[in-house]
């Protein structure tokens, strides 16, 4: 299988650079797994998982949102907010849902309550999957 090279960054750290198999990143419209030689794209990531493979090894990093670029030279992510699954601390996660339902509950604007309502939707759908 050939190589995908990735990188990927946070505003702490780089939290990976290297060659790997494969990369799942939840997209904007959907989530998406990528290879060698996958088509040039951009694309937002939503709150969900990003999963790295390599070889027989398997490492699962939750992501808060950000960008994902796929080109020639590989895949990089720019996180807004990432931290290994094993890492990532629910009780957080389950305090932004209060304030994102909170804050849609507060909107006067419709179209400050549709993004919000969509960020939220976002967010639950993490907490769904994380505890799968």
């Amino acid at each position: 299988m050939a190589s995908l090279h990735f990188e990927f960054v946070s505003p702490e750290r780089v939290l990976f650079s290297g060659d790997v198999d494969q990369v799942d990143l939840p997209g904007a419209e959907g989530d998406m797994g990528i290879l060698a030689g996958h088509a040039p794209l951009v694309t937002p990531l939503r709150p969900g998982v990003v999963t790295i493979y390599n070889a027989a090894a398997r490492e699962a990093v939750v992501v808060v949102g950000g960008l994902a670029e796929v080109s020639p030279s590989g895949l990089t992510i720019l996180a807004d907010r990432a931290v290994p699954r094993d890492n990532f601390d629910a009780a957080t996660l389950a305090g932004e849902i209060k304030d994102a339902e909170e804050d849609v509950a507060d909107a006067t604007d419709d179209a400050q309550r549709d993004r919000l309502a969509r960020r939220l939707e976002q967010l639950k759908s993490l907490q769904t999957a994380l505890a799968q």
